[in-house]
């Protein structure tokens, strides 16, 4: 355990330029703190790449990224959060400037990129510095001396994982704990009442591992809420993928009739009912708007029942395979 105390609910950053529009993401940046959200969370690779592309706006090669915006955001703000960002995804057509399936992980690209990373974010130091997915590229000791001389150096304060699969977690973890480096501090996940498959393997993994859990994706796009449904862009189409399935529109038929009769919003009742999962700790939210994050501030003190969770834990069934031990 690291002693760090982190929000409920993080902010999201991957549209920024998109949506929030730049002019509108240091109000929302603003208001985000204000309401004791302490955590930034962000990456080298957002906002200013064609998947966040949409017709009524400008072009990924006319956006700043999604750093640069939060930097220009946080002037004046740094003592006050936990800034985190990410690296491996592609941001080139180099034979080094990373990749979806490998090469992002290298000390040639860590190092090449916190530097551009911490001058686009106008800090001299980031709090935690996310492996953004594995790299089969790469041999993890080289990744994991490259955290850590980084550590030393001040550079990041921790670094942590994201998207790894349980055995994936348990090797960083048992390779740190041989070599005598740091070991993550958190691991960040897709998860939400309507993505649960990572209950199977890579929660138990975590939970074993003492990782806590930062979850992605926490309103699935959208489904999760009263109206998301109906968005242009919901669900993966924010950036580039599908939609729903007649199963997800089903699941949001059902939990927007709980929110009825329970009296709450059905974002404020989905995000409650992840943060009660045992070794979650925090929730990446990707609001558009200040109105979008205002309603789902309350889920930062909302606590379901027992009997409410026995129900949403219903209207989603939980894996087949599910680890019990």
């Amino acid at each position: 355990m690291s002693g760090t105390k982190v929000s409920t609910l993080a902010l999201g950053t991957a549209l920024f330029g998109v949506a929030p529009t730049e002019d509108a993401a240091a109000t929302l940046v603003h208001f985000a703190i204000e309401s004791g959200i302490n955590v930034i969370d962000t990456a080298n690779s957002y906002g200013n790449q064609a998947r966040f592309d949409r017709p009524q706006g400008p072009t990924w090669k006319h956006r700043r990224s999604a750093e640069e915006i939060v930097g220009d955001a946080i002037e004046g703000l740094r003592e006050d959060i936990i800034l985190a960002t990410k690296v491996s995804e592609p941001i080139g057509d180099g034979p080094n400037d990373g990749g979806f399936t490998g090469g992002g992980l290298s000390r040639t690209h860590i190092m090449r990129n916190i530097e551009r990373s911490l001058d686009r974010l106008r800090t001299d130091y980031v709090d935690i510095y996310y492996a953004h997915h594995p790299d089969p590229l790469t041999d993890i000791e080289e990744t994991l001396r490259t955290f850590a001389d980084l550590v030393r150096q001040g550079v990041i304060t921790h670094y942590a994982l994201s998207t790894y699969d349980g055995w994936q977690v348990t090797e960083v973890m048992a390779t740190a704990e041989r070599l005598g480096l740091p070991k993550p501090i958190c691991h960040q996940t897709r998860y939400s009442l309507a993505k649960r498959w990572v209950e199977s393997e890579v929660l138990p993994a975590t939970r074993r591992a003492g990782v806590g859990t930062v979850c992605f994706g926490p309103l699935a796009g959208g489904l999760l809420t009263e109206s998301g449904t109906d968005r242009e862009y919901a669900g993966d189409a924010r950036w580039g993928g599908g939609r729903f399935t007649p199963a997800e529109i089903e699941l949001n038929r059902r939990l927007t009739k709980l929110g009825a009769e329970w009296n709450l919003a059905p974002a404020q009742i989905a995000l409650s009912w992840l943060l009660a999962q045992p070794g979650v700790s925090s929730a990446v939210v990707g609001p558009e708007t200040v109105d979008e994050l205002t309603e789902l501030l309350p889920a930062m003190q909302l606590t379901l029942t027992s009997e409410q969770l026995a129900v949403l834990d219903g209207i989603s069934p939980k894996p087949a395979n599910l680890y019990t031990q």
